[in-house]
C-alpha cells in the first residue's frame, strides 16, 4: 500500500509542477491535459476514465466545443492516451447525446469518435456501454417540453476502449445484487427449474445454481445523478465556491474503478472538472492523477476531500489550495486499507 503523499510524489504521479493538491494516493493538477499527458512516461497509467466536455449545440460555461470541430478535438488527445496506457489499460469515455442544430435529428458526433479512435488511433472497442440516468430533466425543451415530439433523452453512451484485445478486467468485483427469482433459485436450484438445453442453443445445467456474491452486471448502468447533499457540494455552499455544472455520479467512475483495476493501479482523468473520478479512485486504494484546465473548477474539486474537516478547517485548507501551497489533504486509513496486508 503506498504511504502518503506528504513528502513528496511518485514519479507517476509527478507531472513536474506543483499540484493544486495532493492526498494520500494521487494528485489533481491545474493546465491543458494534452501538454500534461506529454509530461506522464509511457505505458505508466492502467486507467483512463473521463468525460469531456460534450458537442452541445448550447455554449456551457465548462467550454464546450461546437459540433463541427469536436470530433478532430477529442481525438487529438487519443494518441497521447493511448501512449501512456500500459497494454493492459482501459480508455473509459462517456458522451452524452446531442441534436443537430434547428431540426429534431440526432448528431452521429459520438459515433464518429468512436471510429477515428479504433480506425485511425488504434484502440480497440472492449465493450459499449450506457449509462441512464432516471432523474435526468426533460431535454432538449424545444423537442421534448414544446413540441412533444421526442423523449426525453436520459441515456450516455459510454465507450470502454482498451489499447491491446486483451485489457485487465474482471467482472467479479461489480457484480450486482441477486434478483428474487435469482435468490429462489440459489435456494432450491432442483424444484425451480430443470437443466435442458433452451431454444438459444445453451445448455442450461447445475452451473447455473451456483453462489457467485451477485449477478454479472449488464452493460445498462443505471445511477441516478440526484447527488445534494455531498461533502462537495456541503463545502461549496458554506464556502461561496462555484460548483461544477456537470458532474457525473460517482458510482459511475467507481464501477469502472472496480472492474478494471487493481488496488495501486495508476487511474487519470484527463477532463477531472470537480473531480469525481479522483474521490473513486481514492476510496478504492488506487493512485490518480486529475487535470483540469479551469482554474477555479480545479481549486473547487479539493473540497470533495474535505470530508473530515468541519467549515473552518475546510475554509483554511481551501486557502491554502487558492494561494497555490499545494496542500495534502489525505485522510486517515480506509477501512479497506487497514485491513490490507
Amino acid at each position: 500500500m503506498s504511504d502518503s503523499l506528504g513528502g513528496g510524489l511518485s514519479p507517476e504521479l509527478d507531472l513536474g509542477r506543483t499540484p493544486v493538491y495532493q492526498t494520500r494516493h494521487g494528485a489533481c493538477y491545474l493546465g491543458d491535459s494534452l501538454e500534461l499527458l506529454q509530461e506522464m512516461p509511457a505505458e505508466s497509467v492502467d486507467l483512463v476514465v473521463t468525460s469531456p466536455p460534450f458537442a452541445l449545440l448550447r455554449q456551457k460555461e465548462y467550454g464546450n466545443k461546437g459540433q463541427a470541430e469536436y470530433v478532430d478535438w477529442l481525438c487529438g488527445f487519443g494518441r497521447e492516451v493511448l501512449r501512456v496506457l500500459r497494454d493492459t489499460g482501459s480508455f473509459v469515455l462517456d458522451l452524452g447525446g446531442a441534436y443537430k442544430r434547428g431540426v429534431p435529428v440526432r448528431s452521429l458526433y459520438q459515433y464518429r469518435v468512436l471510429l477515428r479512435l479504433c480506425d485511425e488511433t488504434g484502440f480497440h472497442l472492449a465493450e459499449e456501454f450506457f449509462w441512464h440516468n432516471p432523474a435526468k430533466l426533460p431535454s432538449p425543451i424545444e423537442w421534448v417540453n414544446k413540441r412533444k415530439i421526442r423523449a426525453k433523452d436520459s441515456v450516455d453512451t459510454v465507450w470502454w476502449l482498451s489499447k491491446t484485445e486483451w485489457p485487465k478486467a474482471d467482472v467479479r468485483r461489480v457484480v450486482v445484487p441477486y434478483s428474487e427469482r435469482m435468490k429462489k433459485l440459489l435456494r432450491n436450484p432442483e424444484g425451480f427449474y430443470s437443466p435442458k438445453k433452451r431454444p438459444s442453443g445453451h445448455e442450461i445445467g447445475k452451473s447455473f445454481d451456483a453462489e457467485n456474491k451477485g449477478a454479472i452486471p449488464p452493460n445498462l448502468l443505471q445511477i441516478a445523478n440526484t447527488d445534494s447533499n455531498s461533502t462537495y457540494l456541503r463545502l461549496a455552499k458554506v464556502l461561496g465556491v462555484k460548483r461544477h455544472p456537470a458532474r457525473f455520479p460517482l458510482g459511475l467512475p467507481k464501477f469502472f474503478v472496480s472492474f478494471l483495476t487493481d488496488p495501486d493501479d495508476l487511474v487519470l482523468d484527463i477532463f477531472s472538472g470537480s473531480n469525481t473520478t479522483g474521490r473513486a479512485a481514492e476510496d478504492l486504494g488506487r493512485r490518480w492523477v486529475a487535470i483540469e484546465i479551469d482554474k477555479g473548477y480545479a481549486a473547487g474539486s479539493a473540497l470533495r476531500f474535505m470530508d473530515r474537516l468541519g467549515s473552518s478547517e475546510a475554509r483554511e485548507e481551501f486557502g491554502r489550495v487558492c494561494r497555490g501551497e499545494a496542500p495534502d489533504l489525505s485522510g486517515p486509513p480506509s477501512l479497506w486499507e487497514q485491513a490490507a496486508p
